[in-house]
């Protein structure tokens, strides 16, 4: 009971919990990404036309995040940057798609919470990042 009040935590703890979250939220980003990757032109036709830049420019940069940068999260390569274009994704489409209902869209919510937690803390141990810096 001691061991489970406690705030007290190994290296070992945090670094799976990195190597978890990072695999979990790249995963299940990855398939909405891949989703809109093979449906690219009915993509296109739904996609918003943020900040004027058209349909095919915004779904070509969600497509970006949701998909690629997934995959590297999923790896651990180059962590903090590729939380950066799934953050802002995120936030957009909280923001514009879904008119700023982060309590109706939890999904939405966890995913910028797991991605500012990543920005923030990095990959952990067990990813590519860590052996390049080794």
């Amino acid at each position: 009971m001691r061991r489970l009040l406690s705030t007290k935590y190994s290296a070992g703890a945090f670094n799976t919990a990195m190597l978890l979250i990072r695999i979990v939220a790249g995963i299940l980003m990855l398939q909405h990404g891949y989703e809109k990757l093979t449906h690219f032109n009915d993509t296109v036709s739904h996609m918003i036309n943020f900040l004027g830049i058209g349909q095919r420019a915004s779904t070509i940069l969600v497509i970006f995040a949701e998909f690629f940068c997934s995959l590297l999260l999923i790896i651990g390569l180059f962590t903090r940057f590729a939380c950066i274009p799934l953050i802002i994704t995120m936030v957009v489409a909280m923001w514009k798609v879904h008119h700023n209902d982060y309590l109706g869209e939890e999904d939405i919510s966890l995913y910028i919470l797991s991605y500012v937690t990543l920005f923030l803390l990095g990959a952990g141990k067990v990813s590519v990042d860590s052996m390049i810096s080794k």
